[in-house]
């Protein structure tokens, strides 16, 4: 079939139907490749090499060979004639390593070949080479701009109906209670309520004073100056004109007026409202400033018992109070007030009392932007720009001010340096109304009065995008009406910025950046598949939002995305082919595509025999395909023309449809020439290649009438190799959590089967095994990793019994949720654990549950250094180092110590029994088995090297302290610790001396009412028989007393 299709049926449609994919290449700054030290001199040399090869040049010796390559290379045209000018792995490698005259780049030589074939045709010539080279440059250009926000090219935009074409003064964003809801506030006090999706849902009127009439229209009405969200007592502020401050509460979907502070000395022109997150009941501060400069503080000592004291009513209007009564409230508010702190109106103020900061802008050009204390009694810094501040927004975590005015000019300053600004940025036309810090990406929002929006990068200081907004106000030589606040940031989800522009809004959606949990997790979706390739030293991971991201297995960073593989189809199986340089996924839908892992190109696009999952496909060499699935058939693919994108299926498999229900598992074991394929019915049958035709039908007992599904099946490719085919097990398959063994010769195919979870009612979804067929690992849905000892099971011809499993060396829980994938790999001759679950992480151990890292997270790790490795830490951020007393010595596990009941895992033994103790751990617990390849004194020896500093550092502190703690209280007695229940309670009684007897002297002198209450004796025998209470007076008290 040609590149373009020339025939157009159904089983195309779906590809047609997708959005296109797109890739994302991701810059690993931190190592140095080898591309990166090519010179010019280096091109130059490599031009004449490709120009003049020819292959017996490296053909002839291993030494002498090379020699005399570079020779001939560096004296071109003598005995060199040209044949096609490519090379091979080797003849490249060779050339290379003659070039560069030194073996340091020997590891990266062949995944130089491997990037540059971008065809897989095992050949490279001088135009692939510089290709490329000039794409890596490309990328590297790119990735060193900085990125752009993911901001819709225009917003959505509504018409404020109800604001009479006046403007709108400040938009604010209520939380509570669900769902989100928006309040516009209009210059003359008409505030608009909308849903998340700008749709008005009600309005409300700001009340005017009470002495206008209703009937003269021409008197002036009241303005709105500003309005501010209080989240802990579920209110809005709303200031105006008349000098007063409206109190509205928004608790529920209707908004009420419920107090009303009026008598203000000055008129409130900017709001700014503070409370403590952690604690909400503690004291929070209202603030304002006004227009003769100065900044009122309004601090509500316990928000949530009450702002104000209230009194009885039975009418409903709002509670008036009079500012100059304001101490009839002290109980409940304090007031303070600083004096002309700017010299014009204040328009904005921002304050942070925990950080003891308060920040005041106006247009005065003496004093433009002031930053002091809450208190008013320490330095102020001052700010002297020309034609002053007109907006100001500051972010603590960066350190960074930055501030707009009449002047078209955004400048960037430190906290602390009121000189000169750290940058200006240029761009505007006009003066700009606002400005505003987005943390998650490092980057300001500014906006003019020309309806123009530009996006600015913090770190290099340029801009990154200018967007004209589109409102229906905006016309051309016509100045345009804003309000005096016209930003809203939510910078939390679900990350909006609105923008208002006279009686219109207009609403845009961001890029939340790398905040939130997303920097934990791998995916933003579950994971379908992850696989390692050895070649390329990488790992590749799918997820269920057809995502497919491409990782180093060395440091675990990011090295290519492709997003959109099937469309929006779920990713539901993935292999490498034979050379390890294409990657084939298949979806939910049926498609199958096939892609060059080093660029990310689509190479072909295989035909869909029906709108059904496809659950496996399988590498054949000669660059075959098959693939199975919910069709019930195997479907072959020819992929050997690179220039062929849409690929063919052949039906042409000679046994024909033989499983009558979905296959959802299959392998090849290429040693013997086999396929094993199983169904949902229970059902294996093994194939022959040659044939294609069945082997043997392989069925579960025949007692149990209902048949689990086999969810996997693994070939051990090792023993296929060997002799031990012949009379012992070779295929693995996973039936409801038991693990059962399977021989292809002899009567009797089953060899074995036990159960893998620790936990009842669990399926094995992953299994893998070394390149040895020593190590069996097992991957459960309830999260949990096994490593099985497989080097003595399963070999001989009878049959195991049904209790006999082999040895478990560990067994730990490693992720929240079904384990979708496990696989053994070796890098740098150490042998690692990749799993992959639906809980969106993908996750590097040691073979012996030692945690490396996951894949996505900031902090980078180094396989060559173990103290990299997140050694002391489960994959939930748990930190945690338990030592255990074995005989004399001692054994380190790392992970959390609780654990939970149920069956557990236990101690492999010999004979395969499983010796029942406490269920796994939870989180990340290892235990420990009773084969341990290195020793309990070399694996100590090396997890205590591998402690980090900080780690080290906190141990010594937790010592020093429980020393102190010792020291203090001495010993505990555990004998005299109150129990209840067999349990001891928290109070626990401290070992304190015994009482000793002391005995009173026998001439002790009595007192008078001693004598008077018939007391003779002060030994126990004459106090026992003393009355019990006695009845005195006050007089004979005193005279007891004197």
């Amino acid at each position: 079939m040609c590149d373009v299709r020339k025939c157009k049926d159904s089983s195309w449609n779906a590809y047609e139907r997708e959005p296109p994919s797109f890739i994302t290449r991701h810059n690993q700054g931190q190592n140095v490749h080898l591309e990166d030290e090519l010179h010019l001199e280096h091109l130059l040399l490599l031009r004449e090499a490709f120009d003049n090869h020819a292959p017996s040049a490296v053909a002839s010796g291993p030494a002498g060979g090379v020699e005399e390559l570079v020779r001939r290379v560096r004296r071109p045209g003598r005995g060199f004639t040209r044949q096609e000018g490519r090379m091979n792995s080797e003849e490249f490698q060779a050339a290379l390593r003659a070039l560069l005259g030194s073996e340091r780049w020997d590891s990266q030589t062949e995944q130089l070949f491997n990037k540059v074939d971008a065809s897989c045709n095992g050949y490279v010539d001088w135009d692939k080479l510089c290709s490329y080279l000039l794409l890596q440059h490309r990328e590297k250009e790119f990735a060193a701009r900085p990125r752009d926000s993911v901001l819709s090219s225009q917003p959505l935009v509504r018409h404020c109906v109800h604001n009479k074409q006046e403007t709108t003064t400040r938009v604010l964003a209520v939380t509570h209670p669900l769902p989100l809801r928006f309040f516009s506030v209009s210059k003359q006090g008409t505030m608009t309520i909308w849903d998340s999706n700008l749709d008005i849902l009600r309005t409300h009127e700001v009340p005017g004073d009470s002495s206008e009439s209703h009937g003269d229209r021409r008197k002036f009405r009241k303005w709105t100056t500003d309005a501010v969200y209080m989240p802990n007592v579920h209110k809005i502020a709303v200031t105006t004109t008349s000098r007063d401050i409206h109190f509205f509460d928004v608790s529920t979907s209707k908004c009420f007026e419920e107090f009303h502070l009026f008598g203000i000395k000055n008129v409130p022109t900017s709001l700014c409202y503070w409370y403590d997150d952690k604690s909400p009941g503690h004291r929070s501060v209202l603030l304002w400033g006004d227009d003769s400069g100065g900044v009122s503080l309004l601090w509500f000592l316990h928000p949530q018992k009450g702002m104000f004291e209230t009194t009885f009513s039975n009418n409903n209007r709002p509670q008036k109070i009079f500012m100059h009564d304001i101490c009839n409230h002290s109980r409940l508010v304090s007031y303070q007030m600083a004096h002309r702190i700017h010299e014009d109106p204040v328009n904005r103020v921002i304050c942070d009392p925990q950080a003891d900061l308060l920040i005041t802008s106006s247009t005065s050009a003496t004093t433009s932007v002031v930053i002091t204390d809450i208190s008013f009694k320490k330095k102020c810094y001052i700010w002297k720009i020309n034609k002053g501040v007109t907006c100001f927004d500051f972010c603590k975590p960066l350190n960074l001010l930055v501030t707009a005015g009449m002047d078209p000019a955004v400048r960037l300053w430190n906290q602390y340096v009121t000189s000169r600004p750290m940058a200006t940025l240029h761009g505007h036309c006009t003066t700009v109304l606002d400005v505003v810090i987005y943390k998650a990406m490092g980057q300001i929002f500014s906006y003019s009065k020309d309806a123009v929006l530009k996006v600015w990068d913090v770190p290099s200081q340029s801009c990154l995008r200018s967007l004209l907004l589109k409102f229906p106000c905006v016309q051309a030589g016509r100045p345009l009406e804003h309000g005096n606040f016209p930003f809203l940031l939510l910078s939390a989800v679900p990350h909006m910025l609105l923008v208002s522009c006279r009686d219109y809004l207009g609403l845009l959606h961001l890029d939340r950046g790398d905040s939130g949990r997303a920097g934990c997790l791998t995916h933003s979706a579950p994971i379908s598949s992850a696989l390692y390739n050895p070649i390329l030293k990488q790992v590749a991971t799918g997820c269920d939002d057809s995502t497919v991201c491409l990782w180093d297995v060395e440091t675990g960073a990011k090295c290519l995305q492709l997003s959109n593989v099937h469309g929006k189809e779920e990713i539901t199986c993935m292999t490498f082919d034979l050379s390890y340089r294409r990657l084939i996924t298949g979806a939910r839908n049926g498609t199958i595509k096939v892609w060059n892992v080093i660029n990310g190109q689509n190479l072909h696009k295989l035909e869909a025999i029906a709108e059904a999952e496809v659950t496996g496909v399988i590498c054949l060499p000669d660059n075959k395909l098959l693939a199975v699935g919910w069709s019930q058939q195997i479907t072959q693919y020819n992929i050997t023309d690179p220039n062929v994108v849409y690929i063919q299926a052949d039906l042409s498999w000679k046994s024909g449809q033989v499983h009558k229900e979905d296959i959802l598992a299959a392998d090849l074991c290429s040693a013997r020439g086999l396929l094993a394929t199983a169904s949902f019915d229970g059902e294996i049958i093994i194939w022959t290649l040659e044939t294609q035709r069945p082997l043997l039908h392989i069925h579960r007992a025949s007692n149990i009438r209902v048949q689990p599904p086999v969810d996997k099946l693994l070939f051990l490719q090792q023993r296929a190799r060997g002799g031990q085919w012949r009379t012992g097990a070779l295929l693995v398959s996973s039936e409801a959590g038991h693990l059962c063994w399977w021989s292809i010769v002899g009567p009797e195919h089953k060899h074995g089967c036990f159960y893998a979870p620790q936990t009842a009612d669990e399926c094995v979804l992953g299994l893998n095994s070394d390149q040895d067929n020593r190590l069996l690992v097992s991957g459960d849905t309830a999260g949990s990793i096994q490593v099985w000892d497989i080097s003595q099971f399963g070999l001989g011809a009878e049959k195991q019994s049904s209790t006999d499993q082999p040895p478990l060396l560990h067994c730990w829980r490693a992720h929240d949720s079904t384990l979708v994938s496990v696989e053994l790999l070796t890098f740098n001759d150490q042998l690692f654990l990749l799993s992959a679950s639906t809980d969106q992480t993908a996750r590097l151990w040691c073979w012996d549950g030692q945690y490396v890292g996951f894949f996505g997270q900031d902090q980078k790790w180094n396989l060559h250094d173990p103290t990299t490795y997140q050694l002391l830490r489960d994959p939930w951020g748990n930190c945690k180092v338990a030592v255990e007393e074995v005989g004399s010595g001692s054994r380190q596990s790392y992970g959390c110590e609780d654990q939970g009941p149920g069956k557990a895992a236990a101690t492999g033994e010999s004979h395969g029994s499983r010796t029942q103790t406490s269920s796994p751990p939870k989180h990340g617990m290892i235990l420990e088995g009773s084969i341990n390849p290195q020793g309990d004194s070399h694996q100590t020896a090396n997890k205590t090297a591998a402690l980090r500093p900080q780690v080290s550092q906190d141990l010594q502190k937790r010592r020093a302290a429980r020393q102190e703690r010792r020291l203090a209280f001495r010993s505990i007695d555990a004998s005299k610790m109150s129990r209840v229940s067999g349990v001891c309670t928290p109070f626990q009684a401290l070992a304190m001396q015994e009482c000793k007897e002391f005995q009173l002297p026998r001439d002790l002198p009595m007192s008078t009412w001693m004598l008077r209450q018939g007391l003779r004796s002060i030994l126990e025998t004459g106090l026992g028989s003393s009355p019990q209470s006695t009845c005195s007076s006050s007089t004979e008290r005193a005279e007891d007393v004197v």
